[in-house]
């Protein structure tokens, strides 16, 4: 079993501003932020990302990790170097990557797009490692890690040292087969990213799988990742600052067994 500490992925507010984003995690025994590209850091942007490091340690939170939308292996050099440089303006050393283009399921690939897209990967991995950061690969649905087999092969093709896994399952998906894909990948996961989704997407206070999410924390080994790591909420209820309150009681109990 793994120590983890709670967190927030600032996408669970797009609608926020950062400082609102700051003040209610503070509120909440939250302890990192995960600061999105999309809307609160964007890429390349570095003064803004330099406001929002200063803001979060003024709440006495830590920034667990840059978000970004790179899509791999849909990217330029200067799409990376811009991403490398906000998470150093932003005060962390890691960055979130999404494994393949943009929606596209793993079997649609063919072997050479495969081959291209883990090369992709790679490269990002090896640009990260020249400045001491670490990568972690999104797992997701309609990605190069929608499925254990796809996961796994990834995780074959790219050994090196910087390249971690996030966790999250797929809406609605079993307690079995969630354990399977902890147990396969545990080792090289980073982070969990956390919600209670039903399969067609509809969502659940997490009270509702508090069980679940217990028996996931529970079932994470040790591993290759030595930083802290966090199990953070993304999306809740009603996008409801209230749910995120309710939310991140429950997660304080499961992590640290109140």
């Amino acid at each position: 079993m793994r120590m983890l500490q709670p967190g927030l992925c600032s996408v669970t507010f797009r609608s926020l501003t950062p400082q609102a984003v700051i003040d209610l995690a503070a509120a909440n025994g939250i302890k990192a932020i995960e600061w999105g590209g999309d809307v609160h850091v964007p890429p390349g942007d570095l003064e803004n990302a330099r406001q929002v490091a200063a803001r979060t340690a003024e709440a006495g939170l830590s920034v667990s990790s840059y978000g970004s939308y790179i899509f791999a292996p849909d990217f330029t050099p200067d799409d990376v170097t811009a991403v490398l440089e906000t998470a150093g303006a932003l005060g962390t050393r890691h960055i979130r990557i999404w494994p393949g283009s943009r929606k596209r399921p793993s079997t649609e690939y063919s072997a050479a797009e495969r081959r291209d897209a883990t090369q992709a990967l790679a490269t990002i991995a090896d640009r990260a490692n020249d400045c001491g950061m670490t990568i972690g690969l999104e797992y997701h649905p309609n990605s190069l890690t929608d499925t254990l087999p796809s996961a796994k092969q990834l995780a074959q093709d790219l050994p090196m040292s910087n390249l971690f896994f996030y966790w999250q399952p797929a809406p609605g998906l079993p307690l079995e087969e969630a354990l399977a894909e902890i147990s396969a990948l545990g080792p090289r996961i980073c982070h969990l990213h956390v919600f209670a989704w039903l399969s067609d997407a509809s969502r659940l206070p997490l009270a509702d799988r508090a069980e679940y999410w217990r028996a996931c924390v529970d079932a994470l080994p040790e591993g290759d990742w030595k930083k802290p790591a966090f199990a953070m909420l993304e999306f809740v209820k009603g996008d409801d600052a209230g749910q995120f309150a309710e939310d991140a009681a429950v997660l304080t109990d499961i992590l640290y067994r109140i």
